[in-house]
């Protein structure tokens, strides 16, 4: 599986802070044999995180773009929504099960508004900034998403 992420963040963005986030999801990525794309950090800019989103799952090269950050309830999180904005079909599931294992360890990952869904040829899935709740999300759902891909391949449910 073919994988782009991206850490949103406007501190990593302007490179006042260094992303931890990113990496563990992509050496995550990498331990599940997972070819990791692309990385890359952008700010928490809706409309230029919209347009990047989309490009990334128009290219034929990504089969899941991850991205890490902008899923909480501050003033500039607002990666859920630029998600919904570029997604056709959205994935509630992914985003219920990542809150619902990850608040098994840390109760305020219900606070997450992470969201999931199908956009042009790509699986888009928001992590949470922070490294551990990122790596944790993603395993909440790692053993789905390479069968979603299949899915949204042409692959029969079964």
């Amino acid at each position: 599986m073919r994988v782009a992420v991206v850490t949103i963040s406007d501190s990593v963005a302007r490179g006042e802070r260094q992303d931890r986030s990113g990496p563990a999801v992509a050496e995550r990525c990498r331990a599940l044999g997972w070819q990791v794309v692309s990385t890359e950090a952008l700010s928490d800019d809706r409309p230029a995180l919209e347009k990047r989103l989309a490009s990334l799952a128009d290219s034929d090269s990504i089969d899941v773009v991850l991205s890490t950050g902008g899923t909480g309830i501050g003033p500039r999180d607002s990666t859920p929504e630029a998600t919904a904005a570029v997604c056709h079909k959205l994935l509630p599931g992914l985003g219920e099960l990542m809150r619902q294992k990850g608040s098994q360890a840390n109760p305020r990952a219900v606070l997450s508004r992470a969201v999931a869904g199908i956009c042009k040829n790509a699986l888009i899935v928001n992590l949470p900034g922070s490294p551990r709740g990122a790596v944790e999300s993603l395993d909440a759902v790692a053993e789905l998403l390479p069968h979603a891909v299949e899915v949204l391949r042409g692959a029969s449910h079964d």
